[in-house]
């Protein structure tokens, strides 16, 4: 239970973290940071959707297009983008084509580099503090 519940906030703060740098990069990328809660919440939901989107296109691309398997990420961050602005909690705006092409791949290299590295931090981290103990 607690290595699922890690590795979910590992993936929310690396969901976070790809929403910002595609904010700070990209002029049609928005964050409306007037609406913290509403960012937050498009960080929340943005995770589930992700977390449910990318097996069931992966399973549907491997059934019926397995030469897309490789772009399965990208795709399923583009979908949950997609719904995460339809939604009316606020907090994220996409305005223009590329915000939606370069932001879907920009959050989708960050949080899957993200997943990656933070984890290893805190590993190293845990090392150092057995190794102190000793």
């Amino acid at each position: 239970m607690i290595t699922l519940l890690f590795r979910a906030g590992i993936y929310l703060l690396s969901a976070a973290i790809g929403l910002i740098v595609a904010d700070l990069v990209l002029d049609g990328f928005q964050i409306e940071w007037s609406k913290w809660w509403g960012f937050v919440l498009c960080i929340l939901i943005f995770a589930v959707l992700q977390s449910i989107l990318s097996p069931w296109i992966s399973k549907l691309a491997d059934r019926y297009a397995p030469v897309l398997l490789g772009g399965i990420g990208i795709f399923s961050t583009l979908i949950a983008l997609v719904i995460v602005v339809l939604l009316p909690v606020g907090g994220l705006r996409i305005t223009d084509a590329a915000g939606w092409i370069l932001g879907s791949v920009i959050v989708w290299l960050v949080t899957a580099l993200g997943s990656v590295l933070i984890p290893m931090i805190f590993v190293k981290r845990k090392v150092k503090e057995v190794r102190g103990r000793r």
